[in-house]
């Protein structure tokens, strides 16, 4: 939110010297090193992998934890850091937020001090890739459903089942597996490269998040030693408080790409002339344009006030999900406005719209869907459950 950027209500001034410099590192990093590679990864369906290193040089992974060589910023800091990436691809973000929010936080948070100092400083570095691998193939939204099992045998345990839709899976270091234990109750595991029994195959042919590797997983007697299990994850709120994590980072990092969106359509629609005059005079695309700065401030101060209260420990799960909900949805509709304004441009990647128009429904469908998230927030509200009616 510098003066080149949307900042229509002086959010600017309520950030600290730390957070703004934050930014500005992220920012520049963007404009001098990912941004001449997006499109030519976005049309291979390819991540640029010397980047995973980079950003953990930067401390772009869980930039909000202090051990382990985290930055030990703010939980704001870590959002605005999500927003420049956003900027220029979700799935530039979609990694840090694997990385750092699902990956590290899952082992930062139930692991022990062994495992800290085993896979942690590897993790923030960069150096090692990890995933989450959560999501099945038929518990999506239902994670407690989940059928992949773990079984003790002796000093090890042995997973059975399959996981759907996990990034990074095939090139991580470091999985950090849910499973069902004996007992019936979800646990955390971690199954390091070319574990036995595990294999992986990369999803190919999607529309959306084409820059993120995208994979299934099958876990086919799968031995892991035993002290490869997260001792302090016990029970489905494990991995859904690493959840919370990353979608408050995707609270913040949809205003990224919705910002985009709206500067490209702007620019386009004083540039642009038809019927004598450009287009940004006509009623119906200022419309457009005023909405995308209404909403955008909206998601700027709904997501600041998340942070904020994070940083207070002061923030309810359902809090989260609004600001997920919201801004996705926002950001999504900012993409549709400007590629109608753009027009028959705006299908085209010379113009990054599409790109993340497309990216976008991937965002508003993951880490809990709209509805999902309709369904959490309205039971908090009422006191009623609503899932599975």
């Amino acid at each position: 939110m510098t003066p080149t950027s949307l900042d229509y209500y002086g959010i600017e001034e309520l950030l600290t010297s730390d957070e703004r410099a934050a930014r500005d590192r992220a920012r520049r990093f963007v404009e001098e090193e990912v941004m001449r590679e997006i499109v030519p990864h976005h049309r291979a369906g390819k991540f640029p992998e010397h980047l995973t290193g980079r950003m953990g040089s930067l401390g772009f992974y869980a930039p909000y934890l202090k051990e382990h060589g985290c930055a030990g910023l703010s939980y704001t800091a870590y959002g605005l850091i999500m927003q420049e990436l956003e900027r220029a691809d979700s799935g530039l973000r979609s990694l840090a937020s694997v990385q750092g929010a699902l990956t590290i936080q899952a082992i930062h948070s139930f692991g022990s001090p062994e495992q800290h100092t085993r896979w942690l400083p590897g993790l923030v570095s960069g150096e090692q890739v990890g995933c989450f691998a959560l999501t099945e193939h038929r518990h999506g939204s239902d994670p407690g459903g989940m059928e992949t099992r773990a079984r003790r045998d002796g000093d090890q345990y042995v997973l059975n089942g399959s996981k759907c839709w996990i990034g990074n899976a095939s090139i991580a270091d470091v999985k950090v597996v849910w499973a069902k234990d004996d007992e019936g109750r979800v646990g955390g595991f971690i199954v390091e490269k070319d574990a036995p029994g595990f294999r992986t195959q990369d999803i190919e042919g999607k529309f959306s998040l084409r820059m993120s590797r995208t994979s299934e997983c099958w876990f086919e007697n799968c031995r892991i030693p035993a002290e490869n299990r997260l001792p302090q994850a016990s029970g489905l709120s494990a991995p859904l408080s690493c959840l919370a994590q990353a979608r408050a980072g995707i609270a913040w990092g949809v205003i990224g790409a919705a910002i985009d969106c709206y500067e490209t359509a702007l620019a386009y629609a004083k540039a642009r002339e038809q019927f004598g005059r450009p287009i940004a005079g006509f009623q119906l695309v200022q419309e457009k344009l005023v909405w995308m700065v209404q909403e955008i401030t909206k998601a700027q101060l709904l997501a600041l006030r998340l942070t904020r209260m994070m940083e207070a420990d002061a923030v309810t799960p359902a809090q989260i999900s609004l600001a997920k909900r919201n801004n996705a949805w926002m950001a999504l509709e900012c993409a549709r406005k400007a590629r109608d304004i753009l027009g028959a441009a705006g299908i085209s990647d010379r113009y990054p719209v599409i790109r993340h128009l497309m990216n976008l429904e991937t965002v508003y469908t993951y880490e809990g869907t709209h509805d999902i998230h309709t369904l959490a927030i309205g039971r908090d509200i009422t006191g009623l459950d609503a899932f599975g009616g």
